[in-house]
């Protein structure tokens, strides 16, 4: 196991009103430099169809675009752990990253927790700092290990969590 800090900036804008947090990134997403770069996780196939967007999201930079229209943040609840591969269950030594910043720098008002191990660890380390500011959901998550979820089935859970609530 080795310790990795987390290479990538949050994605936001002042704009920016849902903040979809992950664990931490995967090797392929450390590699590529962006956020849900492994080809099989379903995050960037779906979340064009819940904003009914079709648009082809091919670079980095066409996600990062897409992602600042619909007031969508995007980051992960660590800054630095030891973790094997992209193993969430690997995750040892975890220190979080400052969220305080990001929300006092947007509009965020809802955070999604993209599976249960941003979750836990969302509430392990940031929950408190935040009280009720925000309304926080957890989704499950986009990646391929969730074999559990469809992809149609996520389409669904995820669309009526972002535009369907209260």
């Amino acid at each position: 196991m080795i310790k990795q800090t987390h290479p990538l900036s949050p994605i936001y804008n002042k704009h920016s009103e849902i903040l979809i947090l992950g664990s931490f990134p995967s090797v392929k997403s450390r590699e590529s430099m962006f956020y849900y770069a492994h080809p099989q996780n379903r995050f960037w196939k779906i979340l064009p169809r819940i904003c009914d967007d079709q648009r082809p999201l091919h670079t980095n930079e066409e996600k990062e675009q897409f992602l600042l229209e619909k007031k969508i943040a995007l980051w992960d609840v660590l800054h630095s752990c030891t973790i094997e591969g992209s193993s969430d269950s690997s995750i040892k030594n975890a220190v979080p990253n400052d969220l305080a910043f990001l929300l006092d720098n947007s509009d965020i008002r809802l955070i999604i927790c993209n599976g249960s191990t941003a979750y836990k660890l969302f509430n392990k380390f940031q929950k408190m700092d935040l009280g009720d500011s925000v309304e926080v959901l957890l989704l499950p998550s986009t990646s391929p290990a969730n074999a559990r979820f469809s992809e149609e089935k996520l389409e669904i859970i995820w669309k009526e969590a972002l535009y369907h609530r209260k």
